[in-house]
């Protein structure tokens, strides 16, 4: 996965002039937590998505948390990061807008972007500032990841801009849910061609296990529409 040109756009931390590095103090992880956290490393590296690094200034644990099904999840405790960062003021669509600009639609499509923030890059020069401490090693991010502050602000700021020709004609978008939407099978086809050519454009991809295309109804950001 090639993921978003930075030319297109990246996403910049703009930590505040005044705010001071911090380095948290490492956590220790039982063996089976650690044998958790070297898998999702070893992931990652392997996808392009982090690399390693040296002397970093600002320094984050990692943190293991349940997921379902007796899953885990590791995740980067960035909260002095984060509150170094101002709010990025980009607006999100207001729901329910969304929600009912699908009534009265004979036919819909439902897309899900591939791996969410995972396609959009980190700013070069704010990389090494994601580092993270592992019981193996340090590490920095080189694409956008979720737990970052205003990163659903730079997603949205992206699908509007690719979307920018059809958002509030065929199509609907919130961050990463987008909704085709057409009055009859033959206008979708067409509507989904435009889509496609778009993606296509700027290398986006989509997860087709979470996609649901030509279908009258589906849930879409929390509710079901028809």
């Amino acid at each position: 996965m090639t993921g978003i040109h930075p030319s297109v756009t990246s996403h910049k931390l703009n930590i505040l002039p005044s705010s001071r590095p911090v380095r948290q103090k490492v956590r220790r992880f039982h063996s089976d937590k650690q044998k958790i956290i070297q898998d999702e490393v070893d992931k990652l590296l392997e996808a392009g998505f982090i690399r390693e690094v040296e002397y970093p200034n600002w320094l984050a644990n990692v943190v293991v948390v349940p997921k379902k099904e007796g899953k885990w999840r590791v995740c980067v405790d960035y909260t002095n990061l984060n509150n170094a960062c101002p709010k990025d003021s980009f607006p999100l669509p207001q729901i329910d807008q969304i929600v009912d600009s699908t009534v009265g639609q004979g036919m819909l499509s439902f897309l899900d972007a591939f791996s969410r923030y995972h396609q959009i890059p980190m700013a070069f020069t704010d990389e090494e500032k994601t580092a993270f401490i592992t019981p193996y090693g340090l590490y920095c991010y080189k694409v956008m990841l979720f737990g970052l502050k205003n990163v659903g602000a730079t997603y949205q700021r992206l699908m509007t801009k690719i979307f920018k020709p059809l958002v509030g004609r065929t199509v609907e978008v919130y961050i990463d849910d987008i909704v085709v939407k057409s009055k009859t099978r033959d206008e979708h086809a067409l509507h989904l061609r435009e889509v496609f050519h778009l993606l296509r454009k700027y290398d986006m991809k989509l997860n087709p296990s979470k996609c649901a295309f030509g279908v009258s109804a589906g849930k879409f950001l929390g509710f079901m529409v028809s």
